[in-house]
């Protein structure tokens, strides 16, 4: 059995509770990946289309007319 299924206090499965934040260039929210553990306060682009701006913003939403 595994040490997640264990409570050997591992990523149990529950997606809704791992950190979150905004990627700075486009705004999506980027859930935290155990790839970003060592680095998640570093970690600012959501993908390595974000980081090199080849994605474009969304559109800034005002008010509807």
């Amino acid at each position: 059995m595994s040490a997640a299924r264990s409570g050997g206090g591992g990523f149990a499965g529950n997606k809704a509770a791992l950190p979150s934040k905004p990627c700075v260039h486009c705004g999506r929210p980027m859930s935290w990946r155990k790839a970003w553990a060592k680095n998640w306060d570093a970690v600012k682009y959501c993908s390595e289309a974000c980081r090199r701006g080849k994605v474009p913003r969304a559109p800034a939403v005002g008010p509807a007319r």
